[in-house]
């Protein structure tokens, strides 16, 4: 069953069209379940109707020609439930509809499964058979396994024709709906990053230099043949002689005309040579499932085998290099900070990705280079975009692929009033951040790359509340030592002074990791990570503290962070090493070192839960409401599929942040937000309200959230906060959140345009 489920999700994953996937589906599961007829109706969007796209069993004129309401028939049922229907004569039954001339009167079993991807109901899959009967349960469930498997795969390829068809307006202006990662809107060409790694994710590319990809192939060719030759020695007398013609079996195919000839022949027709090997073993692949003898069928399984491999091998030889444009769009099956170092980022205008969050780290660099990005386009048709238009908003989070010309200049026109926006907020950089009646919240900014350092001091930050230091040790084949830390942070302290700098200690484990310091962990964010391992490690935290020390000297503006930490404990043998790394530089050196600021970050609930035992023991406290969030809400934030549920303004998010506040008031402590809910300028407002002293923010919305801070009132956003306090939905806070900011005139600072 297993193996009969993923040679089928395989097979209609790789299909090239929508009606090439459901003709596998119609004929694979008709097999498996011994049916007479299977069909897949899908729901038509634009007029909530149930459309017969595929049968075996009934007539093939049928498709496309039935469509039935989305509540009509037995089909109707299926959908509206959302639950498998099982009838014995379903012409008897209340809800069947009688359509005629399409071949359904000879069927009265009647077994169907609603197909639904990421919580909606895409349509129904149905299998009958003529004589009275119910499905037996193992069949019910069979069907229903199947339904849900390729529900996946039939929103993919259903998105992949979509594109591929984009003839009119009114098809190509509806966009594809992710989530947030950046706020903005950019227009530009898709360029589509590491798109491979499967064959059905090739992208299609056009080659100028034929000669160039055919030598290519041919190299990944004869690699190939050495690694089955290589395998089939190692091997040895091990295999029998029938499981050894495997590799003869191999190797034919590699010479064979119908692998090796038809590739070339693609590549001189234009294509590039993974494009170009992906249509021949999809065709290849085709020819051998339609085949009547079962053995063959399976050879199928060894093409497509055979084809990754090929690919693998392709990617190790250098391609063309291709130019990348002045507007780039990145597209790409995944974004992390390490896949878009070797980018030119002064020419990529959006980021969009099939994986990720909007709290994911892509997202929050995307924030801090201002670049807009939309995150979680999960059915995002990868091998269709490159090269294409695109226009991105960050703010809904949509994207939209070869749009109309009226909506390419609606969306220019947007543009260059975000541009004049963000010129009109230049004058704010050397103001405070003070409300309407008078009082003022300190505005620093985050940072963890010295790119970075420029725009902190060009928007007016007064100061850096959050340094992420893990980032020269990400970038490192060893640790960091003590001089060339040194320096590092020297540099970083003398950016902002006489403005304080926090510098966090090394924050590593999670979903960050260190390539000289693995760390295999089963559950790695409730593992080893943060302060956990700077206390089991602590030369390593000596070492980075020493550093930090040395280069405060003469400057005074250092403050030092905690991350992770869960106990008063923590802070206590922190609070010691602290100590003995301050008292043995003071011994070897006759320059005076002040010994620093020293807070806490606040990102799990153990911390929420002891904040004042924390707040008695530092200076300030931080809330990191990045991790906050995600552990408060038992959600990960870098999982696509339980992003929507990840948002900052959540009931209990809320009810954390107050707790904090009034926990560090007792014992008269500042305490900050360092996470990402301080560039939003909705949540902003409502830190604001709660009694945040200060907020600290990408550099690039500084001056977004000073505009909003000078233009609100304090009472008024504490009047906000105290009836946010009483909603219960964190849609609900948003939505009150957001419609103060339009009624104040800032509707700039959350859509696009003025």
């Amino acid at each position: 069953m297993l193996d009969t489920l993923r040679t089928l999700s395989e097979q209609v994953s790789s299909a090239r069209s929508l009606d090439e996937a459901l003709r596998v589906i119609v004929h694979e599961v008709r097999r498996v379940m011994k049916a007479e007829a299977c069909s897949v109706y899908l729901l038509d969007p634009h007029s909530d109707e149930l459309v017969l796209m595929a049968t075996e069993g009934l007539h093939p004129e049928a498709v496309g020609r039935v469509r039935l309401r989305s509540d009509e028939g037995l089909v109707g049922l299926v959908c509206s439930r959302a639950e498998p229907v099982n009838v014995d004569d379903a012409p008897h039954h209340r809800a069947y509809k009688h359509i005629p001339g399409i071949g359904e009167e000879a069927y009265h079993a009647f077994l169907g499964a609603p197909i639904i991807h990421q919580g909606k109901t895409l349509g129904a899959l149905v299998v009958q058979q003529s004589r009275r009967r119910r499905f037996l349960e193992d069949e019910e469930t069979l069907l229903i396994t199947l339904a849900t498997q390729l529900a996946g795969a039939i929103a993919h390829a259903e998105a992949v024709t979509g594109f591929d068809n984009l003839t009119t307006p009114q098809r190509s202006d509806r966009p594809l709906q992710g989530i947030s990662g950046a706020p903005g809107i950019a227009l530009g060409t898709a360029v589509v990053l590491n798109p491979s790694r499967s064959l059905s994710s090739v992208p299609d590319r056009d080659s100028d230099d034929p000669e160039h990809e055919i030598q290519r192939f041919l190299q990944a060719l004869e690699r190939v043949r050495g690694d089955i030759d290589r395998l089939e020695q190692r091997l040895g007398d091990e295999l029998p002689q029938a499981d050894r013609a495997l590799f003869e079996a191999y190797r034919l195919m590699l010479t064979s005309d119908s692998i090796r000839g038809k590739t070339i022949e693609r590549i001189r027709r234009g294509q590039w040579a993974p494009a170009a090997l992906r249509d021949t073993i999809e065709e290849h692949s085709r020819t051998f499932r339609l085949m009547d003898d079962p053995y063959l069928r399976e050879r199928v399984d060894d093409i497509r085998d055979l084809g990754r491999r090929l690919l693998a091998r392709l990617e190790e030889t250098p391609g063309q290099a291709r130019p990348f444009p002045d507007n780039g769009i990145v597209v790409s099956d995944s974004l992390s900070p390490t896949s878009l170092i070797d980018l030119p980022l002064e020419r990529v205008r959006a980021l969009v990705s099939r994986q990720g969050s909007g709290s994911s780290h892509a997202a929050i660099l995307a924030r801090s280079l201002g670049i807009p990005a939309v995150m979680g386009l999960t059915d995002l048709p990868l091998e269709k975009l490159e090269g294409r238009l695109l226009v991105v908003d960050g703010y809904q989070g949509r994207v939209f692929i070869a749009p109309s010309a009226p909506l390419v200049e609606e969306f220019r026109r947007l543009s260059e009033e975000e541009r004049e926006l963000q010129a009109d907020l230049e004058h704010l950089r050397d103001l405070p951040a003070v409300t309407r009646d008078g009082h003022r919240i300190a505005l620093y900014a985050n940072a963890g790359l010295f790119s970075e350092l420029d725009p902190i001091r060009g928007n007016g930050a007064e100061g850096i509340g959050l340094y992420r230091t893990e980032f020269p040790f990400m970038i490192r084949d060893r640790f960091p030592g003590e001089d060339e830390q040194t320096r590092l942070y020297r540099r970083i302290l003398e950016s902002c002074a006489p403005g304080p700098v926090t510098l966090r200690t090394l924050d590593i484990g999670g979903d960050k990791s260190l390539p000289y310091f693995p760390i295999q962990e089963e559950n790695p964010f409730l593992g080893w990570r943060g302060i956990r391992i700077s206390l089991d490690h602590p030369e390593i935290f000596l070492t980075q503290i020493r550093a930090m020390l040395r280069a405060n000297a003469g400057l005074g503006n250092l403050h030092i962070l905690l991350p992770m930490v869960t106990t008063a404990t923590e802070v206590d043998q922190a609070q010691h090493l602290i100590a003995r790394a301050h008292r043995e530089l003071t011994e070897e050196s006759d320059v005076p070192l002040p010994l620093p600021r020293l807070g806490v970050m606040i990102e799990v609930p153990s911390a929420v839960a002891c904040a004042e035992a924390l707040a008695r023991r530092v200076d300030f406290l931080s809330i990191g409401t990045n991790d906050l969030v995600q552990y408060l809400l038992a959600v990960d934030r870098n999982n696509h599929r339980v992003a929507k549920l990840y948002d900052a303004l959540h009931p209990a998010v809320i009810d954390a942040l107050a707790r904090v506040v009034h926990a560090a008031a007792r014992h008269r402590k500042p305490v900050t937000v360092c996470g990402e809910m301080a560039s939003d300028p909705a949540a902003a407002l409502l830190l604001l309200g709660l009694g945040l002293d200060g907020l600290s923010v990408n550099a690039v919305n500084i001056p977004r959230i000073k505009w909003l801070i000078r233009n609100t009132e304090r009472h008024r956003a504490q009047q906000l906060a105290d009836q946010a306090r009483t909603l219960e939905e964190a849609r609900q806070v948003r939505r009150l959140l957001q419609s103060e900011i339009e009624a104040m005139g800032l509707g700039g600072l959350i859509r696009a345009g003025k």
